[in-house]
């Protein structure tokens, strides 16, 4: 009876924030130009704010020829210097939490700075505002009567400053949740936040077998390793036999898929539901509002000024950005923000897509440094995902892991893309599955297809197949299990498929 209350309590308190979804929905230009306005005031007594006169900033246009455009390599100075100990360089508030990134195209380590506004008015608020909104398409849900398995990564003391410290943002979420959201979620702090991946699931695994679990939340390519196990542990065919009220997946971080038909396979009830996230170390910033929907609401009132380079004019810190209102539909655009972290004009490195303008929805449609074109083909991961969902399709095939690099031009020969593929279910045949994924490619992008005419500068694709476990394998050599750590999609160099391939043993198709 208890959790029955409880749960039509935090159900009926979840509806109420679903109002406030709705004014910024009602009202998106305003509410961000408040909001930049409240983020100028202040940071204007900071360093950075003395610096660039925030206080003489009165509109939008002011703002962006005042502040430069900056990479995180352009802020690393800063960074340091907060990790050091130093305060008030570019927010006002105490930066003690740092959110430790490996990139996905670079391997050299990022550190986000988090201040506590932006734990709470930003990734709390975001994981509220998903239960508001799924609480509000689902008012008949019983997911408060259960438990929440989180995956996280670790936290650890900054190895410049013991006052401080850096880990996952998944870590630094749960190492300052409070003590109530703990008590309705599992496994506990000591396991959730263990250094060692591979003990980690195994402790995992070994408590929530025991748990009535409503609800999973992490990165879809962690989460199958644990579900995988628990099945193992349990010799049960799908979760729903280990945890009969288990109704909700909350997902993000990669790409939900190239992991979906895997999922539906161990949770196949039709009532079960997937519910996507945008969020990154830099914050909490969209989450999908529509049932059965590919796309996700942008949060406007988040602590977070949002800033548009179209992707067709995009030269890096010398672009030239457009604000919220100016964005049209369909076009791909990378994403630039202001933060109550002190993030200023700090290029994300994700590029979305506009599916509506009312409201603002988004699909996230690659890397700013995530795609190849080392022939002029321009493949973003939006392509590249499309394409093996059809090659899947089309040869009953299921896919583990991928990573993508080109084959660069030697002589007479014409360059070529080479895909190394875990299946978790092989190709019918191979052949096939090569085929249609370079024909899908064409279909979807009209500088691949015209690089591939006649195989003039690209030939067809090379597809090899992995060795099973061999991005794990890889992953666990370079110390990357866990947490924000994942598989470089596609590169523009040969460095990590390289590596991958001497630890190979299978060959290429194509």
């Amino acid at each position: 009876m208890k959790l029955d209350l409880l749960n039509s309590f935090l159900s009926w308190r979840m509806k109420k924030r679903f109002h406030q979804i709705e004014l910024f929905m009602k009202y998106p230009i305003e509410v961000q130009q408040e909001l930049l306005s409240d983020l100028l005031n202040k940071a204007k007594h900071t360093e950075w704010g003395k610096k660039y006169r925030f206080e003489e900033i009165n509109n939008y246009e002011e703002f962006k020829q005042r502040i430069p455009l900056h990479f995180y390599e352009s802020f690393e100075h800063e960074v340091k210097r907060l990790r050091a100990g130093e305060q008030n360089i570019t927010w006002p508030t105490e930066i003690k939490w740092f959110a430790k990134s490996s990139g996905t195209t670079n391997s050299k380590s990022k550190f986000i700075p988090v201040s506590q506004e932006n734990i709470e008015d930003c990734h709390f608020k975001g994981g509220k505002d998903l239960l508001s909104i799924y609480c509000n398409n689902n008012p008949d849900t019983e997911i408060f009567s259960g438990m929440s398995l989180r995956l996280a990564g670790s936290t650890f003391v900054n190895n410049i400053n013991n006052k401080s410290f850096y880990g996952d943002v998944s870590a630094i979420i749960i190492e300052n949740l409070p003590f109530w959201v703990e008590i309705r979620s599992t496994p506990n702090n000591k396991i959730s936040l263990m250094e060692e991946w591979e003990e980690k699931i195994e402790a995992i695994a070994n408590t929530t077998i025991k748990e009535d679990v409503s609800s999973l939340a992490g990165v879809p390519s962690w989460m199958l390793v644990l579900a995988r196990r628990v099945l193992e542990k349990t010799g049960k065919d799908h979760l729903h036999e280990v945890w009969p009220n288990l109704e909700l997946y909350m997902h993000g971080g990669v790409s939900f898929a190239p992991y979906r038909k895997q999922f539906e396979e161990i949770l196949p009830h039709s009532n079960f539901s997937f519910l996507e996230t945008y969020n990154a170390s830099e914050g909490f910033f969209g989450i999908q509002d529509l049932t059965g929907g590919e796309e996700m609401l942008l949060m406007l009132d988040y602590g977070i000024f949002y800033e548009f380079i179209p992707m067709n004019r995009f030269k890096g810190e010398d672009s030239e950005t457009i604000p919220l209102s100016e964005v049209e539909v369909g076009e791909n655009y990378a994403v630039v923000i202001s933060t109550n972290a002190g993030l200023w004009r700090y290029i994300l490195g994700d590029t979305v897509r506009f599916t509506s303008v009312s409201p603002y929805r988004i699909q996230v449609s690659g890397r700013t440094k995530h795609f190849i074109n080392a022939f002029g083909e321009e493949v973003i991961i939006e392509n590249a995902e499309a394409a093996l969902r059809e090659a899947c399709r089309q040869t009953d095939a299921s896919i583990l892991d991928y990573t993508a690099a080109p084959v660069y031009m030697e002589g007479k020969e014409s360059g070529a893309h080479q895909w190394l593929i875990e299946f978790s279910r092989d190709p019918k045949d191979m052949e096939r599955f090569s085929d249609v994924l370079d024909q899908t490619l064409k279909s979807l992008n009209s500088d691949y297809e015209a690089k591939r005419h006649k195989d003039m500068a690209l030939k067809k694709p090379q597809v090899l197949s992995a060795d099973k476990g061999l991005f794990y394998q890889w992953l666990k050599a370079k110390g990357k299990l866990g947490g924000q750590n994942k598989v470089p999609r596609l590169s523009n160099t040969r460095e990590h498929i390289d590596e991958l391939l001497k630890m190979n043993s299978l060959k290429a198709v194509g």
